[in-house]
């Protein structure tokens, strides 16, 4: 069925994109308003529970704990931020240089134990230092629930 427009016997060939660009319109509002509420950096690290894990003895490995808050220690020893991610990386990089040395060991393995609710760039900050520092063995430690 051809539309008759403007002189009569002329058939009506254009498209109308009025609604086409209205409906764009829409849509481009729509996610200027819900982009900022997208906030991709803080991933949530959700690491799987355990009920019975073997614990490996203290002096044969490292342990690196990254609590909610950012906080990272080694062994124990709140390792301080001094501004930067790399100035932190450079500390951590050091630091297990350090134990290797005193432990007169280079394969150390490296235990990551990260709160459940740390931030990945967290560990992934303390998993890429431990590999500039040499590590081979590198493992993300697993919740562990007491039984009642």
């Amino acid at each position: 069925m051809a539309m008759a427009g403007g002189e009569a016997g002329q058939v009506f060939t254009e498209i109308n994109v009025t609604p086409l660009t209205d409906v764009f319109l829409v849509l481009l509002v729509i996610m200027i308003l819900i982009a900022p509420l997208i906030d991709k950096s803080d991933l949530k690290i959700k690491p799987p529970e355990t009920r019975n894990a073997k614990k490996d003895d203290e002096s044969k490995a490292i342990f690196i704990d990254i609590d909610k808050e950012g906080q990272i220690a080694i062994n124990g020893k709140f390792v301080e931020s001094k501004g930067a991610e790399q100035a932190l990386s450079d500390e951590l990089e050091k630091r297990i240089k350090d134990l290797q040395k005193r432990a007169g060991r280079d394969d150390l393995p490296v235990t990551v134990n990260a709160d459940g609710d740390s931030k990945q760039r967290d560990v992934v900050a303390v998993m890429t230092a431990a590999a500039a520092a040499g590590i081979k063995r590198m493992r993300v430690a697993t919740i562990q629930q007491t039984q009642y």
